[in-house]
């Protein structure tokens, strides 16, 4: 099999964008480019599963960046392994066609533990002191060792935070090139997160964020030679998991949970607030525009969804089987689930006074928070605290793509697999790179 096929995921790529990046507009120029619409909910977890399975989270089960496992009454976000999914991904269905055609897995999020021959994502180990020591979960094991020693450790704090930069994007390009030239897979995938923290920070039209745009489209120069040197011709794809619109305010449903007495609190040892979600009523998962509302009792169903349905920042309340025209009648969805406002989003806050807030919520900490915390990236170093003005943030997703402003774009050097298209939905990348293979 000497077919080679890389798809790029670019969070926050909008079609004018290309405009700025002449390295993916020649890219364009070989084959061409189509608007992308993602699948709801329009954020990392589920759309990175709908791309690579063909299907969406009702089917794959990866209903937003977070988890309430019900059974333990506990919260994950983003640290999942491939376990969760409930359908084959574009790898697993590969190797069912030809257990020869191999693919290489580089730091799409659930990907511990997927059925990708070679597998590179971060995995800091968490000591017992409470500090963490930085590593990488690869496929070959030993093969960590060896992107340390060649291009140093992966840089976790320009991954995601205050110090989120372009760092972490060209070191995932330099390592994904090392793989492509040790291992030549069929079939490399490969997330590229630079666009996401500008967009967010100061909006998606800021002076910022179009630097990122320039930044990153330098490292796909790089990336773009490397793997064709590596192995030849390659068939590109380059999808914009969703594009980040302006906001300008923000909501606070577990706020609105407690005042309306379905919240349950504990006090942690410094006499701070802290959400119980098992012994809650209800609560809220937040998650850009989108919340899952958990609710234990089944009568409070109603109360819940009421409590919402005349709030000036929610757009859409699903109950129940309303879920399932945005694609989230899924057991692991909340049994109502929120949509912000086009120009808001949802931000976890529980507390009412800043001075009850955990010590948690001062921090960079995705494990303690039950809920997406962009305001993470304004972490003060001189006060070494996140800041609690959840206003700061100027740009978020998860909308439903329901106009052009929301769609990204796909880029592909071959142009049949675009040709009869007007535009692409993100259940079509897998299909288009069977295709590939003749499948």
């Amino acid at each position: 099999m000497s077919q080679h096929v890389v798809l790029i995921s670019l969070p926050g790529l909008r079609s004018q964008d290309l405009d700025l990046m002449p390295n993916l507009k020649a890219l364009a120029d070989r084959g061409g480019s189509r608007p992308l619409v993602p699948s709801f909910p329009a954020v990392t977890c589920p759309v990175q599963a709908t791309l690579t399975t063909g299907v969406t989270p009702d089917k794959h089960g990866i209903t937003a960046n977070g988890f309430f496992w019900r059974e333990k009454q506990q919260v994950e976000l983003w640290t999942a392994w491939n376990e969760i999914f409930e359908a084959p991904q574009v790898w697993d269905i590969l190797h069912e066609k030809d257990e020869s055609i191999t693919s290489a897995v580089w730091f799409p999020l659930h990907i511990k533990g997927c059925g990708g021959d070679y597998i590179c994502t971060f995995a800091p180990i968490h000591n017992p002191d409470g500090s963490e020591s930085l590593w990488c979960y690869t496929k070959p094991t030993e093969m960590y060792g060896e992107l340390r020693d060649t291009f140093g450790h992966f840089p976790l704090k320009h991954f995601w935070g205050p110090l989120a930069n372009i760092k972490s994007s060209d070191w995932i390009i330099d390592s994904g090139i090392h793989g492509a030239k040790k291992y030549q897979p069929n079939l490399s995938y490969v997330y590229l997160p630079h666009l996401d923290y500008a967009a967010q920070k100061f909006g998606p039209d800021s002076e910022q964020a179009l630097a990122a745009v320039k930044e990153i489209d330098a490292g796909l120069e790089r990336m773009i030679a490397g793997y064709e040197e590596a192995m030849g011709e390659v068939t590109w794809l380059v999808a914009s998991e969703y594009v980040i619109t302006t906001v300008d305010g923000v909501s606070y449903p577990n706020r609105k949970l407690r005042e309306a007495g379905f919240l349950a609190l504990d006090t942690d040892d410094d006499g701070k607030e802290v959400l119980n979600p098992g012994a809650s009523t209800a609560w809220a998962l937040a998650d850009h525009q989108l919340a899952h509302v958990y609710v234990q009792n089944e009568a409070a169903i109603h109360g819940v969804a009421e409590l919402f349905r005349n709030d000036p920042d929610v757009e859409k309340v699903l109950v129940g089987v309303e879920r399932a025209e945005y694609n989230l009648d899924h057991p692991r969805s909340g049994e109502v689930v929120l949509i912000s406002k086009p120009e808001k989003w949802f931000a976890y806050y529980w507390w009412l006074d800043d001075a009850n807030a955990p010590a948690f919520a001062h921090t960079v900490d995705i494990h303690r928070k039950p809920g997406y915390d962009p305001v993470e990236m304004f972490f003060n170093m001189e006060t070494k605290s996140t800041p609690l003005d959840a206003t700061l943030v100027k740009g978020s997703h998860g909308y439903p793509a329901d106009d052009p402003s929301r769609q990204g774009v796909i880029v592909s050097s071959n142009a049949d697999l675009l040709a009869d298209k007007n535009s692409v939905a993100d259940t079509d990348v897998t299909p288009m790179i069977l295709s590939v293979f003749g499948y």
